[in-house]
């Protein structure tokens, strides 16, 4: 797989604005040689020697948590090796910092308690927004914006058109607890049952392929991938027709503006400069056509 990505000076140049103002993003533009001297111009600019940026930069290394979820964050079946949107996301990241990254795998069910904790310096996979993770984790800018699918066994797809079929007292969803999915199945479809696992997000349809629960609702994209890898068993119900869109992003830990204010710059640059749609084209594209 070829995911070698390419940032330019200006990228780095507007994420330098947004961190030092725009007094110092014109000395850094009259005769700065290198991104690396920009850097340290910036860390003299009044960067607390306690923020992430500035320890990441002194120590030429950026710590990222990850769960895997395909295709956003996962490692490579053959090779072992990771993959994904916002893994590829990530490494820019680094690479336009100029320093190496350095990854760190947990459960879902773990992966806030370990940023907190501060084995990482931002949590990188798929992390959709929800008030109860908000409160204990701080959300950088959006990387993206996703809808939710269901997934049922294809013997008891008939029984789903759409989801005006899903709230009632005799369906049972399955999803992986904590997670988005959770709450937005709770708001729409209340009459429904909820059966929950933890672990890889993936684990959650489980219970739907033995057929002890009857759908399970993942991101749209994942959805998808899911029932393509999965054909023998696995059909989206209605896949044109994704419901409960929200934020998906990043997270880093609370205490930390300087952190926080450059992560939310540098992200919506990647947004804007079309990094992360590219990103999302070519892996939907490659894994489409596996």
């Amino acid at each position: 797989m070829n995911t070698k990505l390419t940032i330019s000076k200006r990228t780095f140049m507007k994420s330098a604005l947004g961190v030092g103002g725009l007094g110092l993003a014109a000395k850094l533009l009259d005769g700065v040689g290198s991104p690396r001297e920009a850097y340290a111009q910036l860390l003299e600019s009044g960067i607390d020697e306690k923020s992430a940026l500035a320890r990441v930069k002194k120590e030429g290394k950026l710590r990222v948590g990850y769960a895997q979820t395909l295709p956003w964050f996962h490692k490579e079946a053959k090779t072992g090796s990771l993959a994904g949107i916002y893994y590829d996301v990530a490494e820019a990241l680094a690479k336009e910092l100029e320093v190496k990254t350095e990854y760190q795998e947990v459960s879902w069910a773990d992966a806030t308690v370990a940023l907190r904790k501060g084995d990482f310096d931002v949590f990188g996979s798929s992390l959709f927004y929800t008030v109860p993770r908000a409160l204990v984790v701080n959300y950088t800018a959006p990387l993206w914006h996703k809808g939710h699918l269901a997934v049922s066994h294809k013997d008891n797809a008939r029984r789903f058109k759409s989801t005006a079929d899903f709230n009632r007292p005799d369906v049972t969803f399955s999803i992986n607890v904590g997670t988005r999915e959770e709450h937005v199945l709770k708001v729409m479809f209340p009459k429904a049952k909820i059966v929950t696992t933890s672990g890889q997000i993936v684990l959650a349809a489980e219970p739907v392929r033995t057929k002890k629960a009857d759908l399970w609702v993942t991101g749209d994209l994942d959805a998808l991938l899911f029932a393509k890898k999965n054909s023998a068993w696995a059909q989206v119900v209605d896949p044109s027709h994704p419901f409960g869109r929200g934020a998906n992003t990043w997270a880093i830990r609370y205490g930390d503006p300087a952190w926080k204010f450059f992560l939310d710059m540098w992200v919506d640059n990647a947004v804007e400069s079309g990094l992360v749609q590219q990103r999302y084209d070519f892996y939907f594209k490659e894994l489409q056509a596996s």
